[in-house]
């Protein structure tokens, strides 16, 4: 920088302390002026908000547009063309959707609705993606435009004229001492600098077609967005009671037991319990359930002794005319003494009613004749 240069750097900076220190009175803008400026530092900083704004009424995720600046910035240094989109929550949502659906198989009906929300809501990230795309070219990207060429002159115009009012400023307040052309001069490049920024911001702030016009373009492009989503939202409704309506008509299965037991009473195969027809008096007194197991080799339990005989048989005290309670059954192969606490005692032959079957080796029941220990 020259001297002449960094004088005039000193001076401007002793004027702008006389008025804020001392209270020195500067030249002063006429009305009309005041009002231009204080509209253009309104607009200046609203369209920088709204900026910010639109973006996040885009993308409500913070950390996924901070992803997203790293990578378009990773992009650039490596000098990829191409580059990253939002991650669209709609369209996380229906890959999640599909994913399921297929999971639970083309016989579900409920995994079939799930792969057709899935499908509509990948549908709506597209649109969400065109949303994007067009509030960026429309909006965005024109009010960013607008800050970079015609808000920054007027910005540049403003700024300067501020450093020459507070040379000629300085060059008024100290007159005598100073040459009568050089406060000439100061004044001139005054009101050069002040009728360059009047004019930038009259011009600017009459035509206000070109930012109404980017506003519009805001709105289209929502509307649209808006409307095709109601299209497909619309399309998935009919889907959605299709599905209803075949959930609806299929035929109720009823359900079919697949507890194993012991063989049937008949002969037939192991897995099921068959009953039997016995003639008894009610429940035998003295009966009681115990485990039906007996030891085998050490430190193992091995199944009971039982088989199912041929037809049943009469069991001791329950010889009663006119019932038959229907009960599984199942007969023993030879005699067993209880060795445990629990366990049944009976003899061969006896026939024992079976309670219930505690795993695949183990059942409860009852003897009539045998008490348990």
């Amino acid at each position: 920088m020259s001297v002449a240069g960094l004088r005039k750097q000193l001076h401007k900076a002793s004027q702008l302390f006389s008025e804020k220190i001392n209270g020195v009175e500067g030249t002063k803008h006429d009305e009309d002026f005041l009002e231009m400026e204080r509209k253009m530092e309104v607009t200046h900083k609203g369209l920088a908000d709204l900026q910010s704004r639109t973006t996040e009424y885009l993308q409500p995720n913070p950390a996924s547009r901070a992803k997203l600046n790293m990578l378009n910035t990773v992009s650039k240094v490596r000098g990829q063309v191409k580059s990253t989109g939002y991650p669209q929550t709609e369209g996380l949502l229906g890959d999640c959707m599909i994913r399921h659906g297929y999971q639970l198989g083309a016989d579900s009906a409920f995994g079939g609705a799930l792969v057709d929300v899935g499908e509509a809501m990948q549908q709506m990230g597209d649109l969400k993606d065109s949303l994007d795309i067009k509030v960026k070219e429309k909006f965005i990207d024109p009010l960013q435009s607008l800050q970079d060429n015609e808000l920054k002159e007027i910005t540049h115009h403003l700024k300067k004229l501020e450093g020459r009012r507070l040379d000629f400023d300085y060059k008024k307040k100290r007159q005598g001492k100073i040459p009568d052309e050089e406060i000439r001069l100061a004044s001139e490049k005054f009101e050069e600098s002040k009728e360059l920024a009047e004019r930038s911001m009259f011009y600017f702030l009459e035509n206000q077609v070109e930012q109404l016009s980017q506003l519009s373009g805001l709105v289209q492009a929502a509307l649209a967005f808006h409307q095709q989503s109601s299209e497909v939202l619309r399309e998935l409704s009919r889907k959605l009671q299709k599905w209803i309506s075949t959930a609806s008509s299929r035929p109720r299965r009823e359900f079919k037991s697949k507890r194993s037991s012991v063989e049937r009473l008949d002969g037939g195969q192991r897995g099921s319990l068959s009953r039997c027809s016995l003639k008894s008096s009610g429940t035998p007194s003295g009966g009681s359930p115990a485990v039906l197991t007996v030891p085998g080799k050490p430190g193992h339990m091995t199944p009971a002794p039982l088989a199912w005989p041929e037809s049943p048989p009469n069991i001791v005290g329950f010889q009663a005319e006119g019932e038959e309670p229907d009960q599984p059954c199942c007969r023993a192969l030879y005699d067993f003494d209880p060795e445990n606490a629990g366990e049944l005692s009976f003899r061969e032959g006896d026939t024992i009613i079976l309670a219930n079957q505690l795993d695949q080796n183990c059942n409860s029941g009852r003897s009539g004749g045998t008490q348990s220990e």
